[in-house]
């Protein structure tokens, strides 16, 4: 995912003027050189905190004696893709990309929720639905819910804990987080909070894909999901998996979330009930993907509930999920923003369309790099292992084993199309046989070693 052309050339404007002084340049000349003096401070500020993020620059020292420096995109972190936002979705984010004294203060707007009619009202067109379902089919539809995720369960944890995290600004790499995973080491240089960031996202993960065929979008679920995702990083630990009854703010932003607690529960319920009864997962997803963040039910997290609470209703439709994978952090931040402010969904529905198809090619990819299970074996299983347990028993030396193989065919229930198939995958059973796979034919060792003797004629 890309920023926005604006500043898609500002970021080139700068890695520009860095490429031409290799010994680093401090922000007020770095400023100048990248032509944009007349930027606010405090916006330029972010901009280079958000190129640091990605990778893209590096910096030296703090404060006034800080030194920006050229790097080519680090290991591990997502680049910035070639991508932008089309017309419509420009406009929405141009209007939030503004420094905060241009744009106008605002408060919750209930008539966003209650104008969404489920299965009536649609934030994802026809056309794009019918994309994401041919982007996101996988084998095992008709399978019990979760079991496509079960599959690539050890890549989703580490992909999808590494980007959501990311796009918090957690400073890990994948390789960081792959390690901390398999391994339980957390990295030198990390502090605290990102660790324990990176941690809870792994076990609200293997919540919702190990218990996908339980949990439905109540107000449990979600509560659950923040209660794991929040563990150890609220000032307030009676705030985890509970519903606010305190006033937030938002970072840059003029927007105002709601105050009241009674009514933030009710709104809470009413988006839930609302997301149960739409029968598309996608429009699910995305809906989800809008309305928690708007409402910010929870003190904070609730940006991180929302990515994995998308994932629900793809994982219980086995459908390949949602990582989020290469979407920059610039641009889903603008998206947002411009659901909380003027309530747009254009620019985050680019964001989200965008993610899925990047995603979806992945664990496709994936998926078939480990392989699919022969059908042919799968349905002639037990006879399989009645022949090859057969001729292991028979030692019948008059006979070779294909012989063999065909005296018991004659018996078993295979189609004559199937047979020569059959004898083949026979023949391939029994030249595997070895000690780590006899015993799953029901044979003894002594049964297996004599087989296996070298014959003493």
């Amino acid at each position: 995912m890309a920023t926005p052309r604006s500043s898609v050339k500002l970021a080139e404007a700068i890695r520009l003027a860095l490429a031409k002084e290799p010994d680093g340049m401090d922000r007020t000349a770095l400023q100048r050189s990248a032509g944009v003096g007349v930027m606010p401070a405090f916006q330029f500020r972010r901009l280079l905190k958000q190129l640091k993020d990605q990778g893209l620059l590096r910096e030296e020292g703090v404060t006034r004696d800080r030194r920006y420096f050229p790097v080519g995109p680090a290991a591990g972190r997502a680049p910035v893709a070639q991508w932008e936002f089309s017309t419509v979705g420009a406009a929405a984010v141009a209007l939030v990309d503004r420094p905060l004294a241009q744009r106008t203060p605002c408060s919750y707007e209930r008539s966003f929720l209650d104008s969404y009619v489920p299965n009536q009202t649609f934030y994802l067109g026809e056309a794009e639905r019918n994309t994401l379902a041919a982007l996101g089919g996988t084998p095992d539809a008709a399978q019990p819910a979760g079991t496509y995720a079960r599959k690539i369960m050890e890549r989703l944890l580490i992909d999808l804990s590494w980007n959501s995290s990311r796009l918090e600004g957690n400073t890990y790499s994948l390789l960081d987080t792959e390690k901390l995973f398999k391994e339980g080491a957390a990295p030198g240089g990390k502090n605290f909070r990102e660790t324990q960031m990176i941690l809870n996202h792994k076990q609200a993960i293997e919540f919702l894909i190990e218990g996908a065929g339980e949990p439905t979008l109540s107000p449990r679920t979600i509560r659950t999901l923040h209660g794991m995702l929040a563990e150890n990083l609220l000032a307030d630990p009676s705030e985890e998996g509970s519903l606010r009854e305190s006033i937030v703010g938002i970072f840059e932003s003029t927007y105002i979330p709601l105050a009241v607690p009674a009514l933030i529960q009710e709104i809470f319920e009413q988006v839930l009930l609302t997301a149960k009864d739409i029968l598309n997962p996608f429009e699910q997803a995305f809906f989800l993907l809008v309305h928690i963040p708007y409402l910010q039910p929870f003190a904070d997290v609730n940006k991180r509930t929302s990515r994995l609470a998308a994932n629900l209703p793809l994982l219980k439709a086995n459908l390949q999920p949602l990582s989020f994978m290469d979407v920059a952090s610039e641009a889903y931040t603008l998206a947002t923003l411009a659901v909380y402010e003027i309530r747009r969904i254009e620019a985050l529905r680019e964001v989200f369309l965008w993610a899925y198809q990047r995603s979806a090619e992945r664990y496709r990819a994936i998926r078939q790099s480990l392989g699919e299970p022969d059908p042919f074996r799968l349905r002639y299983r037990e006879t399989l292992r009645a022949v090859v347990r057969g001729v292991v028993q028979a030692q019948a030396p008059s006979q070779s084993i294909p012989q063999q193989i065909v005296s018991f065919l004659e018996q078993a229930a295979v189609p004559p199309a199937d047979r020569a198939r059959f004898q083949a995958v026979a023949m391939q059973e029994l030249r595997n046989l070895n000690e780590g796979t006899f015993a799953r034919y029901g044979l003894k060792p002594s049964e297996f070693e004599r087989f296996k003797a070298p014959d003493p004629r």
